[in-house]
């Protein structure tokens, strides 16, 4: 897979361009296909070596607190250099501290503050450089920063929330499967050298639990295992394909408990984003493309994306989202309300804040109703194998009386 560049035309005749991963140049031309764009021009963008850097990984905390420091200074009436070279000697973060030297470097070569930050994507999205930009723009830099920061902070939030959801049921069902693997390879296989001295004809479910053992012990492990590993890969592989993404992404969409928290998890995402970067002074077909871009889930992507064409066609914002299926009615209508009102970001900011407590109740429902449910088969398999077990020794003991 390779990262493509390229620019062409959309059926109004608009010159777009952007960045896509695809594995040749058709299918560049094929997504762009399905985009209704002409492509006019279409180039591998060369990759960067990799550097061992020391000093550990860049975090969105890091970026957090560098975002609030310099906006504090800009406020302050220190000059742009001058903050950026206090920063880059203070940041815990090593790494982070050459990028911010760098970035003062190339500001005082006469880039502007969003053209030097543009240069590090990996470290600054393009929601930063964009409301950046606009800030420097617009002459209020600091108040852009500010809201940077706060939407960073929500965004980590949104994240925590979301891992802690699929965390703790992964963690105590990796445990349960752990104990019954356990169980099988170390306490049947006793029971069962006993059960073999004593003969006669033993019980259906020590037989099949018994059975079980042997095949985990033996071959049958290994097979499983192997297994399991060829799925997990075949899946990393298949996600890192545009189609495959999109597939994916619409099955988790419509899991019966798991969907409705992804959807949630979108809709907050995508209004906080979109409401951060309007009240930014972006301009809305911009705000939009990002928001594409950041939404983390190919249908809520491509949906953004149509919407968007439907705005460069004329019509309002709230129109093309009523049809796209992946936002709720309510967002709707109040968008549709916010477009009219002239309070747009407003609007979309309290949708966001709405959402993000939905995501709080679902996450809190999800894992109340897990808890129990994995209790239940933890206490269910290895009651049974604990049945099975001893069955024949209770049979004994009824011969024997």
């Amino acid at each position: 897979m390779a990262v493509f560049q390229w620019s062409g035309k959309t059926p109004k005749g608009i010159i777009e361009s952007g960045e896509v991963t695809a594995a040749t140049k058709e299918d560049v031309i094929a997504i762009l296909g399905k985009r209704r764009i002409v492509p006019t021009l279409i180039t591998e963008k060369p990759k960067k070596a990799r550097i061992l850097r020391f000093g550990g990984k860049i975090k969105d905390k890091d970026i957090v607190v560098f975002t609030r420091q310099f906006s504090t200074m800009i406020n302050a009436g220190l000059p742009l250099v001058q903050a950026l070279e206090i920063l880059s000697t203070q940041v815990e973060n090593k790494i982070f501290g050459k990028t911010i030297a760098q970035i003062k470097t190339d500001v005082e070569s006469g880039l502007t503050y969003a053209d030097a930050l543009k240069k590090h994507p990996r470290i600054f999205s393009e929601l930063y450089v964009n409301m950046v930009a606009a800030g420097e723009a617009g002459g209020v830099l600091d108040t852009i920063l500010n809201r940077l920061a706060a939407y960073i902070e929500k965004s980590m939030k949104l994240k925590k929330k979301v891992k802690g959801a699929m965390v703790y049921p992964a963690v105590v069902t990796g445990v349960a499967v752990l104990v019954i693997v356990i169980i099988m390879l170390f306490v049947v296989p006793t029971f069962s050298k006993m059960f073999a001295q004593l003969g006669g004809t033993l019980p259906l479910p020590t037989r099949m639990v018994i059975g079980l053992s042997h095949f985990i012990a033996g071959i049958g492990g290994l097979v499983t295992l192997v297994a399991i590993i060829g799925v997990i890969v075949f899946i990393t592989q298949f996600r890192r394909t545009e189609k495959g993404k999109k597939i994916s992404d619409s099955i988790l969409l419509k899991l019966p408990i798991i969907g409705a928290l992804l959807n949630k998890v979108a809709v907050a995402k995508f209004t906080r984003t979109l409401g951060t970067l309007v009240s930014s002074g972006v301009p809305i077909l911009d705000c939009l493309e990002i928001t594409a871009k950041t939404s983390g889930n190919k249908v809520v992507e491509y949906s953004i994306l149509d919407v968007r064409k439907e705005v460069v066609g004329g019509k309002t914002l709230a129109d093309p989202i009523k049809k796209a299926k992946v936002f709720p009615p309510m967002v709707t209508h109040m968008v549709a309300v916010g477009e009219s009102t002239g309070a747009l970001d407003a609007m979309l900011s309290k949708i966001a804040d709405f959402y993000d407590d939905e995501v709080d109740n679902a996450v809190s429902n999800l894992t109340a109703m897990m808890e129990p449910l994995l209790m239940i088969f933890l206490g269910t398999t290895v009651g049974f194998i604990v049945i099975a077990m001893y069955l024949p020794i209770f049979k004994l003991i009824t011969l024997i009386k």
